[in-house]
């Protein structure tokens, strides 16, 4: 059997996802065959997995860390938000119904939860560690009863534990202290350790305040890591939307149900960008409707705020308008949905000519693709689909040639004029494509040209990884694991 390790945070958004992610990579890197594993996770920020299902986009990246292909045995839960208090069940990757917050805790969640620490068992007979992440806080009295992604999993994997707290917010000592209060005295005999994060400051100066934990409790402090600037995605429950107006104005429209939003995240660091909610804020030279959760909902919010209008304006003042799945749905001429709304037939914003049916089989594909659009067309690009509509367009804007790594012929998205829509999740992320995209507008704006930067996911996780090794004490939770 191969050992579980285990991040739990004090509250959400302490860096769980990210420590995970370096430990996995960590402890690759020594020679340790290492998965990731988090029996349920919420999210909006979905990506494929190799079997063709849907998994967190945290456990996607640390399938990476690992240097794993991507499977929904490492994230066998996903619940994502719908609003109204409800959100889509999707079990080992696939969808299995809507239901409430109240439903859901009191019906499903512990029929899920044996099936999916069953395939945590198997994990562990196949691995030599797999690296468990929490989620939120292990302690949150009204919900602890109900909790199947912390101390239960630890419990049930033998797990050692480390408790992360973000320093970078204030309260961490009273955070642990609380948290240690809070559990069960078998659950604190599963802490190994703590591990501050995101500290700016001499280390030193913390010393008292580790000194009396590990008085109080036993456990030792296990490291502290600097604050530190990445590029890798990080959990989308406490993510901030900016209003960055570069050089080039770029607005994203911010859905009430906005999902995939680490697509943008180049564009973030190559000019910045302009999360918009109100009609009389669209004024860009590049407005981009995003994937959402609920398509012809938020294209109906759009009608009913203005910002369908807004947008419509602003393309004929000579705004480049770009949609990415639903929301190059929402740019085409109509959408027949009696599946995701069940709203029937709704006109689109007529941006492109290009009409979507929702189907009930959601396709979940790694892709890669040959640009038609005649500016960048020839441009190769990978990315990926979470779709349940199917659209046709009389003028596609790529052809995918591989699906899953196997050949295809299929047009995807639409062109129109200063518009295009596509299906390609992360298209932004081909940096190629990108730079090329940008410095068109910019001449346009006569403005430099820009490079959108070499960045790329393997060099910021092996990056980020080498500086969490630096900062905790890898041997000593290694000999943690160690049976006594």
């Amino acid at each position: 059997m191969g050992k579980a390790l285990m991040i739990q945070g004090t509250s959400s958004g302490a860096g769980k996802s990210l420590l995970t992610l370096a430990l996995c990579r960590i402890l690759t890197n020594m020679g340790y065959d290492v998965v990731p594993f988090k029996s349920q996770n919420m999210s909006l920020n979905s990506a494929p997995s190799i079997e063709g299902g849907e998994i967190s986009r945290a456990q996607y990246l640390q399938a990476l860390a690992c240097r794993k292909k991507p499977s929904v045995r490492f994230n066998p839960i996903l619940l994502k938000p719908e609003g109204g208090m409800r959100r889509q069940v999707v079990f080992m990757g696939k969808p299995i119904g809507s239901v409430s917050a109240k439903d859901y805790m009191l019906s499903r969640k512990e029929e899920l939860f044996s099936k999916a620490m069953r395939t945590l068992d198997g994990l562990l007979k196949k691995h030599d560690i797999v690296v468990i992440e929490g989620a939120g806080s292990p302690v949150e009295i009204n919900l602890k009863d109900y909790d199947i992604a912390n101390m239960r999993v630890a419990r049930h994997a033998g797990a050692g534990v480390i408790l992360v707290a973000d320093i970078d917010r204030g309260g961490s000592f009273a955070s642990i202290v609380g948290t240690m209060e809070l559990l069960s005295r078998e659950e604190r005999e599963l802490v190994m350790g703590f591990i501050f994060n995101r500290f700016r400051g001499d280390a030193s100066l913390l010393k008292p305040g580790f000194d009396h934990l590990e008085r109080r409790y036993g456990k030792r402090v296990l490291g502290v890591i600097p604050y530190t600037e990445h590029r890798i995605p990080e959990e989308d429950s406490l993510a901030e939307f900016p209003k960055v107006k570069g050089d080039l104005h770029i607005q994203i429209i911010r859905l009430p149900r906005i999902s995939n939003f680490t697509d943008f995240e180049p564009l973030h660091w190559a000019n910045g960008v302009d999360y918009v909610t109100r009609a009389e804020e669209i004024k860009g030279d590049l407005i981009i409707v995003p994937g959402s959760k609920n398509t012809v909902g938020d294209l109906l919010w759009m009608r009913e705020n203005g910002i369908e209008d807004a947008i419509l304006e602003a393309h004929r003042e000579g705004a480049f308008v770009v949609g990415i799945c639903g929301g190059f749905q929402m740019l085409g001429e109509s959408i027949l949905d009696n599946v995701e709304s069940k709203r029937g037939r709704v006109g689109g914003l007529g941006v492109l000519r290009a009409k979507t049916v929702f189907e009930r089989t959601k396709r979940t594909n790694h892709l890669r693709a040959r640009i038609l659009w005649r500016p960048l067309g020839g441009t190769v690009v990978e990315g990926y689909e979470i779709r349940m509509g199917r659209s046709t367009s009389e003028r596609p804007f790529s052809v995918i040639h591989e699906i899953n790594g196997a050949r295809a012929f299929e047009y995807e998205g639409a062109v129109g004029e200063r518009a295009f829509g596509t299906y390609l999740h992360g298209i932004f992320h081909n940096l190629d494509f990108t730079e090329r995209f940008l410095n068109m507008l910019r001449v346009e704006k006569g403005l430099e040209p820009v490079s959108a930067g070499g960045w790329s996911i393997e060099e910021e996780i092996e990056r980020f990884a080498g500086i969490v090794e630096r900062s905790i004490d890898v041997d000593f939770i290694l000999r943690m694991l160690e049976p006594d």
